[in-house]
């Protein structure tokens, strides 16, 4: 459960994280980063596929400057995968919500 998310900085379950962030349903991945930054490509994304969520929330930073690009979004939902993709300030809103009605994993950029 996210309880609180500010620039930065987020808190799950009662802990605090200052990196980036992918929520699985058992754990949190607190050591996730992108290998061209500020760009979500599929392969930034292969451990969240192989547990093959129905949902993936995916929070593009305070400003929404990381992004995600439509052809990945598009064969994210070719395989059955609702996405959702915001600034991480409405997805981590979202989310909450979301855990209660699907099997949801959350990638969350915490910064810019």
């Amino acid at each position: 459960m996210i309880s609180d998310y500010r620039f930065g900085k987020i808190v799950i379950d009662g802990v605090t994280y200052t990196q980036d962030v992918i929520i699985y349903p058992n754990k949190v991945d607190s050591n996730w980063w992108r290998s061209q930054g500020h760009l979500l490509q599929e392969s930034d994304l292969l451990e969240v596929l192989n547990e093959i969520p129905e949902c993936l929330v995916i929070g593009t930073g305070a400003y929404g400057l990381m992004k995600v690009q439509e052809e990945l979004i598009k064969k994210l939902e070719s395989n059955g995968i609702k996405v959702i993709v915001g600034s991480t300030t409405e997805v981590s809103r979202q989310y909450n919500e979301l855990n209660q009605m699907y099997k949801v994993i959350a990638a969350l950029h915490l910064t810019c």
